[in-house]
C-alpha cells in the first residue's frame, strides 16, 4: 500500500499526513495576533498550537516576553551547513539571541524558517561579539576539545551565557579562543574526534536548560493539542 505523501519539511514522520490546519471552522476570533490569510486558507507552518493562526510579529512579541538568559554564537567562515540546524535548536530552547560571526550570509536551510521567530545578529569578528556581550554582563564560553577545558558535564554553568561554536572541523578560530572567558568540552568515549557541531550545540544548550528553565508551568512545550490558542 502505498503511503500519504508528506510534506518535505514536515518534522513529525509518525503524525498526520498533512502538517498544521486548515481554514478556521466558524465565525473568525478577533484580535491583533490573528493573520486573515491564515484563518482564511490554513496554517501549515511548522509552529506549536498555541500560535495556530497568529502573525508572525504577534508570535515573535509573546516569545520576547519569556526568552532565556541563554545565547548562541557560531562563527561562519566556510558557511557551514550546521548554522541553520543551531539556530533551529535556539529557537527550540528560545535562546536570547543567536550570533553569527564572519560572513553574514549564512545556509539559511537547514533552520527551516525558524529564524522569522529568533533574533539573529551579525558580528564581522569575534571580538565584536565578545564586546558587546560583555558590555552586557554576558559571559562568552567556547566548546572545543582543547587541552584545559572544563567538562560541561561537570561545571556549573553561568544563567547569562553565551555558547560559541566554531566550524566544523577546524572548530573555533584563534582569534575566537582569545576572547573566549573559557572553554568546554563535552565527555566522548569513542574512537571519533570530535561530534557534530549541531549535535554539540543542542547538548550545551540543554544543559542550561537542565539548570535554569522553570519546567513547572506549562510554558515547555511537550506535545499534543493546545486549545488555548483558540
Amino acid at each position: 500500500m502505498n503511503e500519504e505523501r508528506r510534506a518535505p519539511y514536515d518534522p513529525m514522520p509518525h503524525g498526520p499526513a498533512e502538517v498544521g490546519v486548515g481554514p478556521w471552522p466558524g465565525p473568525w476570533p478577533e484580535g491583533d495576533r490573528y493573520d486573515a490569510r491564515l484563518l482564511a486558507e490554513g496554517d501549515r507552518r511548522n509552529v506549536v498550537d498555541r500560535y495556530r493562526y497568529w502573525t508572525l510579529e504577534a508570535i515573535r512579541a509573546d516569545l520576547d516576553t519569556r526568552r532565556h538568559d541563554f545565547h548562541v554564537a557560531i562563527e561562519n567562515w566556510q558557511h557551514d551547513f550546521n548554522i541553520g540546524t543551531i539556530v533551529r535548536t535556539a529557537n527550540a530552547f528560545l535562546a536570547a539571541e543567536v550570533h553569527i560571526v564572519g560572513n553574514r550570509r549564512w545556509n539559511r536551510r537547514g533552520a527551516m524558517v525558524t529564524d522569522r521567530y529568533q533574533h539573529v545578529r551579525h558580528h564581522e569578528t569575534a571580538a565584536d561579539l565578545a564586546g558587546q556581550l560583555h558590555g552586557d554582563g554576558i559571559r562568552l564560553l567556547g566548546i572545543d576539545n582543547l587541552p584545559g577545558s572544563d567538562h560541561l558535564e561537570t561545571m556549573a554553568l553561568p544563567r547569562r551565557v553565551c555558547f560559541l561554536f566554531g566550524q566544523e572541523g577546524p572548530g573555533l578560530s584563534a582569534a575566537a579562543r582569545e576572547v573566549c572567558d573559557g572553554t568546554f568540552s563535552i565527555a566522548q568515549f569513542g574512537s571519533t574526534r570530535s561530534i557534530n557541531a549541531s549535535a554539540a550545540a543542542a547538548i550545551a544548550m540543554h544543559a542550561w536548560i537542565r539548570e535554569y528553565a522553570d519546567l513547572s508551568g506549562d510554558a515547555a512545550w511537550r506535545g499534543g493539542s493546545d486549545q488555548k490558542s483558540r
